[in-house]
């Protein structure tokens, strides 16, 4: 259910521009989003798991103003994030 280092560097790699840039807003929200999909699958099955929907309701408030920094700050590169990640209808 966690993400494996390879995993890790692969989305920096792909969103932050090299896998070494932990730093780079693209990827921590790119790294957000992978982990609320996994947790989002395990609260499916596990609908009274409470601490853990406590836990993704932070990690979706935490990637919520991720969001907000990037589109005050590049609102093209946002633009071009949500429609590659598919977060946004």
């Amino acid at each position: 259910m966690s993400i494996t280092n390879e995993k890790r560097s692969s989305i920096f790699a792909e969103y932050g521009g090299s896998a070494k840039n932990t730093g780079s807003i693209e990827g921590q929200i790119a790294l957000l989003t992978e982990r609320i999909n996994d947790i989002s699958k395990h609260m499916q099955a596990n609908k009274k798991d409470f601490s853990t929907q406590r836990g993704l309701m932070h990690l979706v408030g935490q990637r919520k103003r991720l969001l907000t920094y990037l589109s005050k700050h590049d609102l093209t590169g946002y633009r071009q994030l949500i429609e590659k990640l598919g977060i946004r209808k």
